[in-house]
């Protein structure tokens, strides 16, 4: 795909959703999430997206999500913040894009409607309302393994005639999606990967880049193999990408985002548990992620963090 739509485009490559620190007594932790922001983009992020599916969106109040913004957005100056404002009521999702707005943010996520499970037609007015009422761009979310309901090529395809509906994060898992997708959408869609498994795969077919969790550890790596990537250069990009996957898959043995806010937490840098409905890790299922932990390095933040609790 270009590196353009209607000028430059509005979003990095690298993109992480970003998880939702909490305190040992379950409040937001907000000091701690512009300190992970801030880190995250000295690590090599372009942006992240708060209040995503890693976020724990469903669990956060309004007011914890807007306090959200405005803080990550102070802490990472220029580089970008996408919020996920998407849900499956589109009354709440126009509301709480519209206060998203007024916080600072840089444009917004917008997921396939969950649970309520609508028609394809039921999906193009959905974003279209949601677009409609905020000139900032927006990216489609498809993650049919969490919605019923799969965000069909020819329906992105009439999405991505509304001008700020700039891209969409596939995370289907399916090659075929992924073929459908490009041949769909015009040359300056930008298509993420959703799944960090599927990087190399999506971006040597011609997607923008990848919207992340195991870059909360290993960035400047995963960055290394976008630009590869983004200069034709697969096969040392595959090199990259089976090196990171078997950190990648130890990431999803739980619920995302579990095993990743285990594993900040074992690298020394506190991010508190998940909410409920969401749990721990198990201790046995904590020992199984060590050992693939002691197998990577990881990002300049983290390695300080992990020698200062060996001190």
């Amino acid at each position: 795909m270009a590196d353009t739509r209607n000028g430059n485009p509005p979003f990095g490559r690298l993109m992480t959703a970003m998880i939702t620190p909490f305190t040992d007594e379950g409040e937001v932790d907000f000091a701690k999430a512009a300190e992970l922001a801030k880190n995250l983009v000295e690590a090599g992020n372009d942006g992240l997206i708060i209040t995503g599916t890693t976020g724990e969106g469903p669990t956060l109040t309004e007011d914890e999500k807007l306090e959200l913004y405005r803080v990550t957005k102070r802490a990472v100056g220029n580089a970008s913040i996408v919020a996920g404002t998407g849900n499956y009521n589109t009354a709440e999702s126009i509301h709480l894009t519209r206060e998203a707005e007024r916080c600072g943010v840089d444009g917004f996520l917008l997921v396939v409607p969950y649970y309520n499970n609508p028609p394809q037609e039921g999906l193009y007015q959905h974003f279209k309302a949601i677009a409609n009422v905020t000139s900032l761009p927006c990216i489609l979310y498809n993650v049919p393994p969490r919605s019923p309901r799969n965000l069909e090529a020819n329906t992105l395809r009439r999405l991505a005639e509304i001008d700020n509906i700039v891209g969409v994060k596939e995370a289907s898992g399916k090659l075929e999606q992924f073929n459908a997708v490009m041949s769909a959408v015009p040359d300056d869609f930008l298509v993420y990967s959703g799944n960090d498994s599927d990087t190399h795969t999506v971006m040597s077919l011609g997607g923008y880049g990848v919207i992340s969790v195991s870059s909360h550890l290993v960035a400047g790596r995963t960055k290394q193999m976008i630009n590869l990537l983004a200069d034709g250069r697969t096969a040392e990009a595959a090199q990259i990408h089976l090196e990171l996957l078997p950190l990648v898959d130890a990431l999803f043995w739980q619920p995302n985002p579990m095993p990743v806010k285990a594993a900040l937490n074992e690298l020394g840098f506190k991010v508190g548990t998940p909410r409920l409905p969401l749990v721990d890790l198990t201790e046995s299922e904590k020992d199984r992620l060590r050992a693939v932990l002691a197998n990577h390095q990881f990002d300049a933040f983290l390695n300080r963090e992990r020698m200062a609790v060996k001190a």
